[in-house]
């Protein structure tokens, strides 16, 4: 690998700014029409030894080779590079994606890989923010700057729902301001400011992590007592860690450090409970998460749940923690799927339920940016959604199967008589306390031989007298009693 020198005139770093040590923390930047301009700024106002590193992806023309390696350098002491395959990622560098490559980040290192279809509708810089946010979790960060169309609106969403940040270049200092109005207006963005300002913004969050002023748990308790007067809704049993950091970043958004003005801030602002409230909740969802995971509820799972349903009977499932709708759409359009293929006509119903009546608005209306082209085969598309300008929206005939609703799992009763029940990446976020009266009640809502669906990171913990796993890696799991009334499935090959 070729490294270029840096610029013989190297950018003064803000000596206002000294970054403590931190573990590695890495920015995410999508740019697109007019964002050279954004680009150089930004660069020229980021020190050179912040102990971050800054991976940009670009709506670039496929045909190399790319000045904006040199464009860039010129602006920054850091050393600039056009991204390789299988390249870690090192602080106090800059990687940019190659022409005519789809960029992703796996442990640290870049991976790079040819488009399937190089002249089809490209989103990388979600792509890119997507697996950053799965990397690296609350240590990644994304900014999106100048652009026409909506790319990197969900890969923001995934950031802030892995607990990192989102900075958005304000629309008025943009030279195309679709890119950040869409994140914008999505709700997406931490920080809306010019691109002058973002590193400021960068070095404050990392001075703020390592404060730590919510460390005490009492001053997290003090909040979430004030956020439960404000909604109703009471935070107390979910992860401290998770949480602490969101809550965190808010207070560092106001300039806020002591807890209790934080608290008198949140009772004379009822938009700042509403925006805390909203991050509190973000739950990253797509089509088909996990594909494998699909895979197998597609062929294994669920062809053994349903060969003996007669026609006319009802199968019921449940998605607990839906978020804007994705995975219980899924989870319809396989039954749908598999209904045409064994010519059965058995009824679904799919109770699909969030805590945010926001969320619960966009999944009811079904409707879904490009991006879902990521997830979604084409024969899917053109099967179960309808295509405009702006996005994809999901037929009658598969909206009809799902019932969205406002749920608190917590304290809600839940639903009965079940053969599915999908709750994914929501148990992560709360305390094991809570996680241990959910899985009883989860086996309950089953009826027996029934499926509990959880996420990789998931498990029924040490509730192994009321299941029996079918599958370790993707945590299929069949519901046991002591009478068993109805069909079973056999173990799968715990992988």
């Amino acid at each position: 690998m070729q490294v270029k020198e840096p610029s013989t005139q190297p950018v003064e770093p803000n000596n206002n700014m000294q970054t403590p040590v931190l573990a590695l923390r890495i920015v995410g930047i999508g740019a697109s029409i007019g964002g050279l301009e954004a680009l150089e700024a930004l660069f020229r106002h980021s020190p050179s030894d912040s102990g971050m590193a800054f991976v940009l992806a670009h709506h670039l023309d496929p045909s190399p080779p790319s000045p904006l390696t040199e464009m860039l350098q010129r602006n920054t002491a850091m050393t600039v590079f056009e991204a390789q395959d299988q390249i870690a990622v090192a602080p106090n560098c800059v990687y940019i994606i190659p022409p005519n490559r789809e960029m992703s980040i796996f442990h640290g290192k870049l991976q790079l890989r040819k488009p399937d279809d190089p002249h089809g509708h490209q989103l990388p810089i979600d792509a890119f923010l997507r697996s950053l946010a799965e990397d690296q979790q609350e240590n990644a960060v994304g900014i999106i700057l100048s652009g026409t169309g909506t790319d990197g609106t969900q890969g923001l969403r995934a950031i802030l729902g892995g607990g990192g940040i989102t900075l958005v270049q304000a629309p008025s200092t943009a030279k195309y301001d679709e890119m950040p109005s869409s994140a914008i207006q999505a709700g997406y963005a931490s920080h809306i400011l010019s691109v002058d300002k973002m590193p400021a913004v960068l070095l404050s969050d990392v001075r703020h992590s390592c404060t730590d002023p919510l460390k005490a748990t009492a001053g997290i308790n003090r909040i979430l007592i004030q956020l439960r007067t404000s909604t109703g809704h009471d935070f107390s049993l979910y992860k401290k860690s998770t949480i602490g950091r969101r809550i965190e970043r808010h207070m560092a958004q106001h300039l806020i450090e002591n807890v209790d003005v934080y608290v008198r801030y949140l009772k004379e602002n009822a938009e700042e409970v509403r925006a805390l409230f909203k991050e509190l909740l973000i739950n990253v969802t797509r089509f088909f998460r996990d594909p494998e995971a699909f895979a197998l509820l597609e062929n294994e799972i669920l062809p053994k749940l349903c060969q003996s349903k007669p026609d006319g009977s009802v199968f019921r499932v449940w998605v607990a923690g839906c978020a804007t709708g994705e995975e219980a759409y899924s989870i319809a359009i396989l039954l749908r799927e598999l209904m045409d293929k064994s010519q059965q006509a058995f009824k679904v119903q799919i109770y699909s339920t969030d805590l945010s009546e926001e969320v619960i608005a966009i999944a009811r209306a079904g409707f879904y940016p490009p991006h879902i082209i990521q997830d979604v085969s084409q024969e899917r598309l053109r099967g179960f959604f309808i295509k405009d300008d702006k996005g994809y929206r999901v037929r009658k005939e598969i909206r009809e199967m799902v019932v969205f609703t406002i749920q608190n799992v917590i304290k809600d009763p839940p639903f009965s008589r079940l053969d599915l029940l999908s709750c994914r990446n929501l148990m992560i976020y709360l305390e094991m306390q809570l996680q241990n009266r959910l899985i009883p009640a989860f086996h309950n809502a089953l009826n027996p031989n029934g499926v509990l669906f959880l996420s990789p990171s998931e498990s029924i913990g040490n509730h192994t007298d009321l299941f029996t796993t079918l599958n370790r890696k993707w945590k299929f799991y069949r519901a046991t009693h002591a009478i068993a009334t109805c069909n079973t499935i056999g173990p799968l090959v715990a992988t």
